[in-house]
């Protein structure tokens, strides 16, 4: 076979792929919650100094976990993260105005009376 030995095979590379594959879930999970969390900061901070304040001490909780190996010990310590920040999260978070949920989300002005709307603009009769 001409592509023999190019594609390896066997129980031992399935294993690692996996190993690999819950490895970067993991890594993912982690990172979200991390974004998550520091978003939610911005709802319980009024101003920027005790918001960078709270994202220094967040990010030094989540770096004092970073050499952790054992995997049912980072899996303990993401489902404790993401117990935390669901009992903590903010009531009524912070939205912005033009985004979905916020209150000039699709508001839009009735036109005035006498005003119409040409749908074909720049492409009308010039008599």
């Amino acid at each position: 076979m001409p592509y023999e030995g190019i594609y390896p095979t066997g129980v031992g590379y399935s294993r690692k792929t996996r190993e690999r594959e819950r490895e970067r879930e993991r890594e993912r999970s982690v990172r979200i919650l991390y974004r998550r969390a520091l978003k939610d900061t911005l709802n319980w901070a009024v101003h920027r100094h005790l918001f960078y304040q709270d994202a220094s001490d967040m990010r030094e909780k989540f770096e004092a976990n970073k050499h952790v190996e054992d995997l049912d010990t980072i899996d303990r310590l993401i489902a404790d993260g993401e117990a935390r920040h669901n009992k903590w999260r903010h009531p009524d978070p912070y939205i912005v105005p033009w985004a979905p949920g916020g209150s000039k989300f699709t508001r839009n002005p009735v036109p005035p009376s006498g005003i119409e709307i040409i749908y074909d603009y720049g492409r009308e009769d010039n008599d």
